[in-house]
Order: C-alpha cells, then sequence, then structure tokens
C-alpha cells in the first residue's frame, strides 16, 4: 500500500480508544472570544451545487473512477448536511452522542457510554460541543466556501490518485486501497469488530479500522452496525463514501480540531499550539489528515507537497487565491494523543 493512503490508518488505529471532539480541554480552548470575533460572519447555508457545477467537477477529475460522481456528491452533502450531532464527555473518557435529524427535528442518544451515570464520572464537569455537518462548505460567504471545497478536494485527490504525477488530474482514481487483504481491527468497547469483515481503506478519505467505520456509522446513520455489518458500503455506495470523507472533515478529535474549522477560520492556535508550530492554514489541515507522516520533516516532503500542489491546483481551477496560504507542516508538530 502506497504512503498517501496511511493517513487514515493512523487516524484510525486509536479510534477504539478515543472518540472525536472538541472540547473544552481541546478545540474550544483553541478560539477564544477575542479570536473568536476575528472570524467571518455566518451566512445562510446554501447547498454545495451552488458552489461547483457538474462540469467543473467533472473538469478538477478527468480521470476520476465513475464511482465517484458528482450527483452522489452533492447528495451526500445534501443528505449529511440534515444532520447534527452533540456530544458530551465526562472524566475524559466517558462519552455520550445525541443525533438530531434536522428534516424531521427528531433526536436520539446514539451512544452513551456505559460509566455515564457513574458517580465518580459525574463528579467531573461536563464538556459539550457540536458539529452541523450542514455547514460543509456553505458556512461562509462564497470564497471561503470555495477555498474549504478546494482544500477538502486537495486531501480527497491524493488519498485516491493513481497515475501521473504532479499534473493533479490523477485524483479520486482508486475506490479501496489496493491490500485488500489487511483486515485493520483494533480493541474497542464501542464499536467491535464483526466476524469475518475487513475494515481496510474504503472511499475518499481511506475509511478504516473498526473503530473508525462504527463511530462514523452513528454520525451518519445513528446506527453503528450498518457500517460494522456492511464495512463494504463505503466502496459499493457512492453516497455513503462521500459522507464518510465529510463526516471527517467536519467532526474534529479530541487532541485536534476538525479540518473544517481550521479552514473557516473558526479554530485558532492555542500556546501549546503555538509552540508547537501549528498555525491556521492548509498546512495544519495536512497536520490533521496525516501529521505523523508528514509534518515536522522540512518542506521537502513529497507527500506533503503532493496535497500542496493538489490545493493550488484547485484553487486556480476554481478561479480564487490563497495569498496568505500558510501550506506546508514541514515544521509543525504533529498531534500525539498523550495531549
Amino acid at each position: 500500500m502506497r504512503s498517501i493512503i496511511s493517513s487514515s490508518k493512523l487516524i484510525a488505529v486509536v479510534f477504539s480508544a478515543l472518540v472525536i471532539s472538541a472540547f473544552s480541554c481541546g478545540n474550544s480552548n483553541n478560539s477564544s472570544s477575542k479570536q473568536a470575533a476575528k472570524a467571518p460572519a455566518p451566512q445562510k447555508a446554501v447547498s454545495i451545487s451552488s458552489l461547483i457545477s457538474e462540469q467543473q467537477f467533472n473538469d478538477l477529475f478527468p480521470q476520476r473512477d465513475k464511482f465517484y460522481s458528482y450527483t452522489a456528491f452533492v447528495k451526500a452533502a445534501d443528505e449529511l448536511g440534515q444532520v447534527k450531532i452533540k456530544v458530551t464527555r465526562r472524566a475524559l473518557s466517558v462519552y455520550q452522542y445525541i443525533r438530531t435529524d434536522k428534516k424531521t427535528g427528531k433526536s436520539a442518544v446514539v451512544r452513551q457510554d456505559v460509566d455515564w451515570n457513574e458517580e465518580w464520572a459525574k463528579k467531573k464537569p461536563d464538556s459539550t460541543f457540536s458539529v452541523d455537518y450542514g455547514n460543509f462548505c456553505t458556512q461562509f460567504d462564497a470564497t471561503l466556501n470555495k477555498k474549504e471545497l478546494a482544500a477538502f478536494f486537495a486531501h480527497i485527490a491524493h488519498e485516491t490518485r493513481h497515475g501521473v504525477n504532479a499534473t493533479y488530474t490523477d485524483g479520486l482514481m482508486l475506490i479501496h486501497e489496493s491490500n485488500t487483504a489487511l483486515t485493520y481491527i483494533a480493541e474497542s468497547d464501542e464499536y467491535p469488530p464483526v466476524a469475518g469483515k475487513k475494515y481496510y481503506g474504503r472511499g475518499p478519505m481511506q475509511l478504516s479500522y473498526n473503530g473508525n467505520y462504527g463511530l462514523a456509522s452513528n454520525c451518519i446513520f445513528g446506527d453503528p452496525k450498518i457500517l460494522l455489518n456492511n464495512p463494504d458500503l463505503v466502496e459499493t455506495d457512492p453516497v455513503v463514501a462521500f459522507k464518510a470523507a465529510i463526516y471527517f472533515w467536519m467532526t474534529p478529535e479530541s487532541h485536534k480540531p476538525s479540518a473544517h474549522d481550521v479552514m473557516t477560520g473558526k479554530w485558532q492556535p492555542n500556546a501549546v499550539d503555538k509552540a508547537k508550530g501549528r498555525t491556521p492554514g492548509f498546512g495544519m489541515t495536512i497536520n490533521i489528515v496525516n501529521g505523523e507522516v508528514e509534518c515536522n520533516k522540512g518542506d521537502n516532503m513529497y507527500n506533503m507537497n503532493d496535497r500542496i500542489g493538489f490545493y493550488q491546483f484547485f484553487l486556480k481551477k476554481m478561479g480564487i487565491t490563497d495569498a496568505n496560504c500558510a501550506c506546508s507542516c514541514g515544521k509543525m508538530e504533529p498531534y500525539r494523543y498523550s495531549e
């Protein structure tokens, strides 16, 4: 398996013991009220189809596999956009997930850890965050939304590229990783693997490991068993494949922000981040996606530069610029799960 596919593996391997969040001890501390005031004012959400046409999508991915259609991408964004989640954490590692269908207004607890009502857990202050998937590339003005979309496209193109180097025309070609014999199973109380199933990398973000499949399924469908029982959906249903990629892009982890928050200016580094060279910009999204492999290794790292090349290529094709792009993560320390 090529190293560019390894990003989701590094993220996924810890999901059996780690859930996604942006808590007061994590991402929310990164944005003080003063810093948050610098973020652009939110605009009324619009469909992703208003940002990019089918002709433009096909032009960006001329060698794409027909599996990755414009129709599937728009449907995935619009349907997942009807979902939001609220995550509450107690005692550092006890979680409750509430999923809301915005179309019906109905909310349901889709995860509540067994220790949720233990006295020792309830004594610890709760920390809560929400993710509205309808904000994917639609939350702010058209220019910022397009810049975020270019960044998202850059990562999924790099993760699925297969063909010609440095032309940036070979994205969205791979549906799954080359070595499908690998099972990618990790211990998880919340999202145990199903016997006989393999959780190798699939889809635009190469979703991997049972922990990732279960958590993504919880957020997307409100039922972890859907993807745990049938991980092949991410390579046989293009709408599910794109939903899994958007879910990853939008949902922060406990120790680092979401790529969405970085690209829209909602995230600002705290003192620890600054000390470790983490700054807002496209380079920070590389740190989120694959920092362990590609960041803090200087500016000549091939995979990092390939992502940057895709980003700059897509910006130009979409008629926008990122003049102050902090594109490199070459001097940026990757996140450690002990942070």
